[in-house]
């Protein structure tokens, strides 16, 4: 008899969760570096995690790692497609990337999937 799949667990006291947390504070304190360490740890143990992902990228965009924020940013999408910030992260990683075409759609989609921020706003205005 085959098990079913075990959905991954992610309790207050489980290792991924605790590296998750400690990793969130080390991007509090803008410490990209220290927090791509933990949450690429966390990630391992819990790869079904968008939570962990979104922090992550987060994490490697502030240390300029574009490609790599952008391909966990594509993740989320591809698992989350109605994600909006991952929609306008993806976006700001591409253009950093000088994909500035294929951003603009991501962009668009983050403003059509919440219209009231301004933040996403901005970011469809093209910079000169």
């Amino acid at each position: 008899m085959e098990a079913a799949p075990r959905e991954p667990a992610f309790e207050d006291e489980s290792e991924a969760y605790t590296l998750f947390q400690r990793g969130l504070e080390f991007l509090r304190q803008q410490h990209p570096a220290q927090a791509s360490m933990l949450l690429s740890r966390a990630l391992r143990l819990e790869p079904g995690k968008d939570s962990i992902r979104e922090a992550l990228g987060r994490a490697e965009y502030a240390e300029g790692r574009f490609a790599a924020a952008a391909d966990h940013f594509a993740a989320i999408v591809a698992s989350a497609p109605d994600n909006d910030y991952a929609h306008y992260a993806l976006g700001r990683s591409l253009l950093r990337l000088g994909r500035g075409g294929e951003a603009q759609g991501h962009l668009r989609l983050a403003c059509a999937l919440r219209p009231a921020s301004e933040l996403y706003r901005e970011a469809l205005v093209p910079r000169g």
